[in-house]
Formats: C-alpha cells, structure tokens, sequence
C-alpha cells in the first residue's frame, strides 16, 4: 500500500487509508493536476475582472465617462472565465468519470480472480448496489471534494492578498470570519461522516434484501407472503430515504451557517465603506478611499468566501466517498498480495500439502498424464472442493497443486450452463467442431435419439435451459468436452442418470481419459471402478489408499 499522508490520508481513528481510497487518488493524481491549474486561471481572471469591473464602473459614477480600457479588459476576461468555467466543468466530470470507472475494474477483476467460494460468500445485493453507487461516491471525494479542497486554501488567500493592496484592514477583517467557519466545519463534519456511514450500511442491507427477495420469490408467492415481504420492503426504502434527507439537511443547514456568516461579514464592510464614503466615521482602512477601491473590496469579499460555500456544498461528499471506500474494503483488501504459502510446487503433476477449506488436510497425490481419476469419499468429504481446487477456480487454505500441460480444460458438472438455440448449438458452444463431430458426440451420450426430447440435433433449447432435465444438461455437458481438447474436470456426472444414459457417460469419459487426464467427483461405484487412480477423501485409509495409487 502507498505510504499515507498525515494531513488527508489518515482517518480520524489514526488508521492507514482504505485501499480503495488509495487506489482512486493514484487514479485521479495525474488529472488533478491539470484541474488545479485550471482552477487557478479561472481565480486569476475572476480577480482580474474584478478589478477591471470596479475601476470602469468608479470612473463612471465619479467622472461620467466610459473608460474604454477597463471595460474592453472586465469583457475579455469574463469571457476567459467562462471558457475555463465550462473546461473545468467537464474535465471534473470526466475525471470522475474515468475514477468511478477505473475501480469498476478493478472490482471486476478482482472478482475474476477471488476463489469461488469466497465470491459466493458475499452479499449480493450490496456488492452489485455498491458498483453503482460507491465508486461514483470515491471519486467524488477524490476529484471534486479534493479540487474544492486545494482552493478553500489557496483561494481565500490569494483574495485577501488582493484586498490587502488596497486596504490590509479590509483584508484583516475578512481573515478574521474565517475561524468561525473552520469551527462550525469540524463541529459538523464529525456528525455528516456518521450519518453518511449509517446510509451506506443501510443501503448495503437494503439491496441485500432485495436480491434475496427476488431468489425466494417463488417461495413467498407460494406462501402468500408477497404483501408481507412488500410491506417490509418499503418500511426500509421509506427508513433510507429518511436517512438520506437527514445527511442533505445537516449538508445544507452548513451552507446556510455559512452562507449567514460570509453574508454578515459581506455587510459589516459595506457598512464601514459607506460610513467612511459619507464622512460620517473615520475609521482606518475604510475612509480616503477612491470609489473604485470601495468597489474592488465588495466585490472581492463574495469572491474570498466562494471556495468555502464551494466546500460546504461538497461536505456530504467527503463523508459519503470515505463510507464507500470503507465498503469496498473487500475488494481492495491486501492480504492476497501479502499472504505467502510456504509449501513448494511439486516437481511432478499433483498435489503437495493440500488443506481444503471447511474439509481439512488432504494426503499428497500425483496425477497422470492422461487417464481416469476418481475423487471419491462421502458427502460433505470436500470432493466437489478438491475438484474446483484442482480446476482453479478456488484456491486452498494452503498447498500448492501442479496439473500435467494441457491445451485448455473443460468443466462438467449438474449446473453447466446451456445456451438457448438448438442442441446443436449448445453442444459446439462456440467451438470449431465441425457438424460431424458434434452429431457423433450426442450419438454417444444419447442426445440425438433421446424419445424425451423429440427433434434431434434441431431440438430447441429454451432460455436458461428450462426444458431440459439435469441429466439432460450433464449429458450436454459432456458431449461438449468431448469436442474440446485438454484436462476435464467431471463433478458428478452420472448423477440424475438412468442406468443406460449413466452407462453412456461412463464409456465416454473412458473414451476422453485415453488421450487426455479426466478428473471425476462421483459417488458412483461403477464410475470409481474404471477409474486408472483413486483420491479417497474423508476416510480412515485414505492416507493409505493415495500412497498406493502415486507409486
């Protein structure tokens, strides 16, 4: 992780940043860049116009002539401020933009490569609500909160400093309101950052609600329970939508605070130019001075308090940013990049000090080049685990696994996915078989002369593939590694089979391990028999029996 900064990137609670928090500011870092000097030429010209707007409209008032000058100058400029308002504008959006989108991806990559059993383990709801809503929230925080940042603190000085030329009193008495903001800043910060924490958990447990609702309507439907889990519903929506007037009413009630003080302060200095104007007080700073002077100060004073109203209207966002990048600890988390397995690679294919997840400790065993092997053993023993392990869609709390070199693999299992189309198109699935190799694969396993599914290899397969049986779609599945090359991974491919179809399968992974290494999870006896290897799990001899198929 980046060093952190003490002045931004520490929390309150003294802890290292969240990574995610980290990982947008790398992102945004180079763009800022650029905003900050545009915002800096925008200030210029603001602070040029209004000295070219006072020195025409004095001369004006005082003489009756236009001082073409100063007004060809206050035009120019206000023209070079729109401009550079209207780039600033949309270089914050698109810096946004790319921000937000930048951890979009790296969301999704990490949940590439997370174990499957981890991915499973997440709330749903929250994870998918949360790629909508936290990373526009992180990059708000990072480009637009930020940008609002650097010029509350430059901003305000360089307008004093223009003001002090002209009246350093002036300028002392507008540095003077500026404690009295920072206090109500903090006082109130501390009270959004909670509220703004609250709503992000609430909207994670909220959308939660929701995908589980929608999983189980089925079940709710049958039970009648559809106006009940609505009414639950709503209570919720209506409880977050509260909450999230309460975090925009303490946002706007700092903006009114503010907005009173910078308005009094605004007030008392049109007071005491006017009295000096009038001669009616003497008061340093304020008397003996030109109209265009009085002019120049009152229309600074709104422009030395700008960045802070600017900052107050972007206050909820700091709070709601650092909440979401809280939330999405879990994507950004460093214990992948830190955690080291001490066991060595196996010189040979197969598995060396292999712990499973929930399951325990597995016996080392080698595997062959090409050929049969079983994982065989008890429900709950961990054979579906080892397999996915073995496949490398989830990793093990510790060991380390070595396959033999292969072209690719394939994955069989109950809930295969089938595309709707016909069956034939589901067995190719985008392979480059040719017609004849994928009619000799579903005359192997059955598929084209099935008398429960009429039409052949033109049957229809319907969306999800609703209108086929699981052992349909297993058998689809194997028919589709038949015509794929490299290492297949089979978890109970003979379950919800008849005999003469669980036959079938049985000879066409027989078939498939002469040239290639199949690897079947199965409670099958007769499938285990023709197996060349066994991996015995969740018994007493299991040591035993893995010895004696490695030698």
């Amino acid at each position: 992780m980046a060093r952190t900064r003490t002045n931004r990137a520490r929390r309150d609670d003294a802890q290292p940043e969240p990574a995610a928090l980290a990982r947008a500011r790398e992102t945004a870092r180079g763009g800022l860049r650029r905003l900050h000097a545009l915002q800096a030429l925008r200030y210029a010209a603001t602070l040029t116009f209004a000295v070219a707007l006072a020195r025409f409209a004095g001369t004006l008032i005082e003489t009756g002539r236009l001082d073409g000058p100063a007004l060809a100058l206050a035009a120019g400029v206000a023209l070079l401020g729109a401009g550079l308002g209207a780039r600033l504008e949309g270089r914050t959006a698109d810096l946004e933009a790319e921000v937000g989108a930048g951890l979009i991806d790296a969301v999704a990559a990490r949940l590439a490569t997370m174990p499957a059993r981890a991915a499973a383990d997440l709330p749903r709801g929250a994870v998918i609500a949360g790629l909508q809503h936290h990373p526009g929230a992180l990059a708000r925080l990072v480009v637009g909160h930020a940008a609002a940042r650097r010029m509350m603190a430059v901003g305000p000085v360089l307008t004093a400093g223009a003001v002090a030329l002209v009246s350093w009193q002036a300028a002392l008495a507008l540095l003077l309101a500026t404690p009295v903001m920072i206090v109500f800043f903090a006082l109130v910060g501390g009270l959004i950052r909670d509220r703004a924490a609250a709503q992000e958990a609430a909207l994670g447990r909220l959308a939660t609600q929701f995908a589980d609702r929608v999983r189980t309507l089925p079940t709710i439907l049958a039970g009648h329970g559809l106006a009940r889990e609505t009414t639950k519903l709503d209570r919720r929506l209506e409880a977050y939508a509260d909450g999230t007037l309460g975090v925009l009413a303490i946002a706007f009630l700092n903006a009114g605070v503010l907005d009173f003080f910078s308005s009094l302060a605004i007030a008392i200095l049109a007071v005491f130019l006017g009295l000096g104007h009038l001669g009616l007080a003497e008061i340093p700073g304020f008397a003996d001075l030109a109209l265009w002077q009085s002019l120049l100060i009152l229309l600074l004073a709104p422009e030395y308090f700008s960045p802070f109203r600017r900052y107050a209207e972007l206050y909820h966002a700091k709070a709601e940013g650092e909440a979401a990048a809280t939330a999405l600890a879990w994507a950004f988390s460093s214990e992948e990049a830190t955690a080291t397995d001490p066991t060595p690679m196996p010189d040979a294919p197969g598995a060396r000090g292999l712990v499973l997840p929930h399951a325990g400790r597995v016996p080392d065993f080698c595997l062959p080049e090409t050929g049969l092997v079983a994982v065989t053993g008890p429900s709950g023993a961990g054979k579906s685990t080892l397999l996915r392990i073995l496949a490398g869609v989830e990793a093990p709390t510790s060991g380390a696994v070595r396959l033999p070199e292969s072209e690719g693999w394939s994955w069989v299992s109950l809930d295969t996915p089938v595309p709707a189309g016909t069956l034939r198109d589901a067995i190719a699935d985008g392979t480059p078989a040719p017609p004849e190799a994928v009619a000799r694969a579903a005359a192997t396993l059955g598929l084209s002369e099935d008398p429960h599914w009429p039409g052949g290899l033109d049957a229809a397969v319907r969306a999800g593939a609703e209108n086929l049986s699981g052992g349909q779609r297993v058998r689809v599945a194997v028919a589709r590694m038949l015509l794929r090359p490299g290492t297949a991974f089979c978890d109970e491919p003979t379950a919800k089979l008849d005999p003469a179809n669980a036959a079938r399968v049985r000879q066409a992974l027989v078939a498939a391990a002469r040239s290639r290494l199949v690897l079947v999870a199965t409670h099958d006896p007769a499938l285990a028999a023709l197996a060349d290897r066994r991996i015995a799990l969740g018994q007493p001899d299991c040591a035993r029996d893995a010895a004696r198929d490695a030698a």
